[in-house]
């Protein structure tokens, strides 16, 4: 009895011993190497559409009556076009004055030369005396200052009379009318605002981590769900990023503005051209929390979630930030992981060749 006891005994030892010491793997995986490489960027934003350049236009002179008005809101004008007629008949009145004056003047200078003339000649023969001449002289100077004067009188009505014809400085596409007929304009009041060339641009508002990627010349499309789509390319990348928002601007140039107006909402997709960037394989992107992230497997074969920013989506590429090139990240299996999950690493897939522009 007591050596079948012992026998058990034994028995039991043993199966004791057979059981694993260690902890099995969870799955099998594959995984590959986050890699740099150039992927094609494409940079998506949105705005509003702006004047490239906006250019008021005022009355120089004022107190006037508008007589007529000759552009509206929405008109391509051409530089040097007359806008607005102003009431002249005042000022053509004081113009006509200062003919007068100005032929009244010369008059008194021609009198006065002659007499200055006749004067030097009796000088010249001993007729007239040193004092004489003199006087002759000097009302001969007066003379031809006085004509001086009225010609400068007359320049600057004639100057104030022009100005009655309020004309576009620029050529372009009126934004703005400020006057209506029979308005009494005084100087210096906007009149109207012509958007320059008529050129339109979109600020485009971009996050801080896009604006490096960005650089004028680059083309872009410009969407609306009013008027539907344009080119243009980068004019220009703002210096700075507003401190609250965290948003720069790229102002995109439209090559031509079909029916964009300034102040409508646009999206634009900016073409940044191949570009390194960390990238690995779409089916490796897991979204938790309605975030993106990837298994990344450590030295120790444990997996751990990280965080990731896609940049750009080519189908079967995602170029992100977040990771460090080298690393090794979980493809197929990924899915059914948990946060430090032990893995076996079985073959990884063969990666997609690089897409062909």
């Amino acid at each position: 009895m007591s050596a079948i006891a012992l026998a058990g005994c034994g028995g039991k030892d043993d199966k004791k011993a057979k059981k694993p010491t260690g902890p099995a793997a969870a799955q099998t995986v594959s995984v590959v190497t986050v890699t740099s490489q150039p992927i094609p960027r494409q940079i998506n934003a949105t705005g509003t559409i702006s004047p490239w350049e906006e250019v008021p236009v005022g009355a120089e002179t004022g107190g006037l009556t508008a007589l007529s008005v000759n552009a509206e809101e929405g008109q391509v004008v051409r530089a040097g076009q007359v806008l607005v007629k102003l009431n002249d008949s005042l000022i053509a009145a004081q113009l006509r004055q200062q003919d007068a004056s100005v032929a009244s003047a010369r008059a008194t200078l021609a009198e006065a030369q002659a007499a200055l003339g006749r004067s030097q000649e009796l000088k010249a023969r001993g007729y007239l005396s040193q004092a004489s001449l003199d006087t002759a002289t000097a009302r001969q100077g007066t003379a031809a200052a006085n004509l001086s004067a009225a010609q400068a009188a007359r320049a600057e009505t004639a100057a104030r009379l022009a100005q009655t014809s309020v004309r576009a400085p620029v050529g372009g596409m009126i934004s703005r009318r400020s006057v209506t007929k029979g308005q009494i304009v005084s100087a210096g009041s906007e009149l109207f605002r012509i958007v320059r060339d008529s050129r339109l641009e979109l600020d485009a508002d971009l996050p801080e981590t896009d604006l490096a990627a960005v650089k004028a010349g680059m083309p872009a499309r410009v969407y609306s769900d009013k008027v539907g789509e344009a080119t243009g390319r980068v004019r220009i990348v703002t210096s700075e990023v507003n401190a609250t928002t965290r948003l720069g601007v790229a102002r995109v140039a439209l090559s031509s503005i079909g029916g964009f107006r300034p102040g409508m909402f646009a999206r634009a997709v900016i073409d940044a051209g191949d570009q390194p960037a960390l990238v690995v394989p779409s089916a490796s992107v897991l979204y938790r929390e309605n975030r993106p992230g990837v298994f990344v497997v450590d030295a120790a074969k444990k997996v751990h979630f990280r965080r990731i920013t896609v940049l750009t989506n080519t189908g079967d590429r995602v170029a992100a930030t977040g990771l460090t090139a080298g690393e090794k990240v979980v493809v197929d299996g990924a899915g059914f992981l948990g946060e430090g999950d032990l893995v076996r690493i079985g073959l990884s897939p063969t990666p997609a060749p690089a897409a062909k522009r």
